[in-house]
């Protein structure tokens, strides 16, 4: 995930993704991921092409949470937000 964005929470346009349309379904990545060439094997193969076709993230979540966030069905503290991510990554609080 690439944040672009820094400051508060600012609206959201409805995009391609979030309306619904055959765009959502699409991985946004091109990226392939696959093992590294010591854990390949036929047995992986199938599993891995499988993965490789998923999207990188669930189009019609975030689309339900940006409705749900919009609507104030469910709300966001930056704060708190903040505060975890000081702490998830050993900065306290």
């Amino acid at each position: 995930m690439k944040i672009t964005q820094t400051g508060g929470a600012q609206p959201v346009a409805a995009t391609p993704a979030a309306q619904g349309t055959d765009t959502a379904a699409k991985p946004q990545s091109t990226t392939v991921r696959t093992a590294p060439a010591g854990l390949q094997s036929d047995a992986l193969k199938p599993a891995q092409a499988a993965l490789a076709e998923l999207p990188d993230f669930d189009a019609d979540k975030v689309a339900e949470i940006k409705a749900a966030l919009a609507d104030g069905r469910i709300g966001f503290d930056a704060g708190k937000l903040a505060a975890l991510i000081r702490r998830h990554h050993g900065g306290g609080a």
